[in-house]
């Protein structure tokens, strides 16, 4: 008969490519993980890892038994719990996401989410999109919300996405908005307040603009787009930012969009996951947040698609207490 325990270590090895990473996180001896797995390929009559030059990486029928081993976890886990007299769900999350994301997400429902799940641990790891993609390859995280360019790769789940509008912003009191249409070459010009180099959407423009042989020469680089806001706002200078940050403050008049040609940039934010992670019940209570407070065209319907897709089904939180 199969022993759980070799399905739960073949997890730990498949997500972290590590024997010795294996052992640490289990509190087992390199020595027990490689006895585990050998006895689970004997049991399976089959090779689950490739070992190459100290290096090791599923073949084909270890992704098989991968999702296999997925379903049998979840499955154990969930009777666990209907068994069990508490139903509080906890553990620890980790989300890296764009830095300018961080305000939007982390806003005033956060307490309430808290209030609703007390025994999650959620932490967030600021980070550029290529260094996202290799914490989620390395499981290093469990979640990422992008806002770059679209991803699409068949290792990764996409749970909601949504492109972002972009826009050119001035303070509403300065000469910026009432110079009417401003050609690219002379914008570029002005004094830009920008979030930093390499940084999501300030990548593509840059991208753009170089394949006009053009170049912003920013007199303040920071991460936080609403201190941006608030800059842009006092009349420092002017910036490129997505229109979800700067929403509110067009909307209240004290910022405007500034009349300038279409660049074609288009940017796009994402909620992913690694298609060979398994979706804890922890998990899926961020993503449920995170698709409610990212992603506009999140609905009952597309709740129950985003779940779906993790293989769970909706169920109630005993509350806090």
């Amino acid at each position: 008969m199969m022993d759980i325990k070799n399905l739960t270590t073949f997890i730990h090895v498949a997500e972290l490519n590590s024997f010795t990473k294996t052992a640490e996180a289990l509190g087992y001896s390199q020595s027990t993980v490689s006895f585990q797995i050998r006895q689970l390929e004997a049991e399976l009559n089959t090779q689950l890892f490739e070992r190459i030059n100290h290096t090791i990486s599923l073949t084909e029928n270890g992704r098989e038994v991968l999702r296999y081993a997925h379903q049998i976890r979840k499955m154990t886990r969930e009777l666990e719990e209907s068994m069990s007299q508490d139903r509080v769900i906890r553990g620890h999350v980790r989300l890296a996401m764009a830095d300018s994301i961080c305000s939007s997400l982390l806003g005033e429902d956060f307490y309430g989410f808290h209030r609703q799940y007390p025994e999650i641990s959620l932490k967030i790891i600021t980070a550029g999109t290529e260094e996202m993609l290799r914490l989620l390859n390395h499981n290093e995280v469990d979640l990422i919300l992008t806002l770059d360019n679209h991803i699409y790769n068949t290792e990764y789940v996409i749970l909601g996405e949504e492109k972002a509008g972009m826009h050119f912003v001035a303070g509403a009191e300065t000469r910026w908005s009432r110079m009417g249409h401003i050609a690219i070459p002379e914008l570029v010009k002005e004094p830009f307040i920008l979030t930093e180099k390499g940084m999501s959407y300030r990548r593509i423009l840059e991208e753009k603009l170089a394949a006009r042989s053009l170049e912003i020469q920013p007199i303040l680089e920071i991460g936080s787009p609403s201190l941006i806001c608030s800059l842009i706002k006092q009349g420092v200078g002017v910036s490129y930012l997505p229109d979800y940050v700067t929403a509110g403050d067009i909307q209240a008049g004290s910022m405007v969009y500034l009349e300038a040609e279409d660049l074609g940039i288009e940017v796009w934010k994402q909620l992913i996951y690694h298609r060979d992670k398994w979706v804890s019940h922890q998990m899926e209570s961020v993503i449920g947040y995170c698709m409610e407070r990212e992603f506009r065209a999140f609905s009952c319907e597309t709740k129950a698609a985003a779940l779906y897709s993790t293989g769970s089904q909706p169920r109630s939180q005993t509350p806090p207490r």
